[in-house]
């Protein structure tokens, strides 16, 4: 009895061993992409990239890129336009301005 006891134990101990180091590897990458994630907004060549483009700064939603009076304006700091989002706007063969409804007279009733 004893015996088939330690003949399973050794049998289980690689499958154990394994799982630890398996486990210490992802814990480990998933700590290095937290901490990269984390320092990605610091970066420099993200920020000379979206400095060259057209920004707009909104009130309220921060700096966004391209015609912020097309419709298809992706209305981000990264994505200038959903139809052609590496641009540029000016003479763009999708411009669609924006249209909003006829507003009621209410002074009317």
């Amino acid at each position: 009895m004893l015996e088939t006891a330690f003949i399973i134990l050794i049998g289980l101990i690689p499958g154990v061993l394994s799982s630890y180091v398996v486990t210490t590897r992802i814990r480990k990458y998933s700590r290095s992409r937290h901490r990269a994630a984390l320092d990605a907004p610091s970066r420099p060549v993200l920020h000379s990239y979206l400095q060259a483009q057209d920004y707009h700064y909104v009130d309220g939603l921060g700096y966004m890129v391209g015609d912020l009076s097309c419709q298809f304006n992706g209305r981000s700091a990264y994505l200038r336009c959903a139809v052609n989002p590496s641009g540029p706007c000016k003479g763009c063969p999708y411009y669609e301005p924006i249209t909003f409804p006829e507003e009621r007279n209410l002074n009317c009733l």
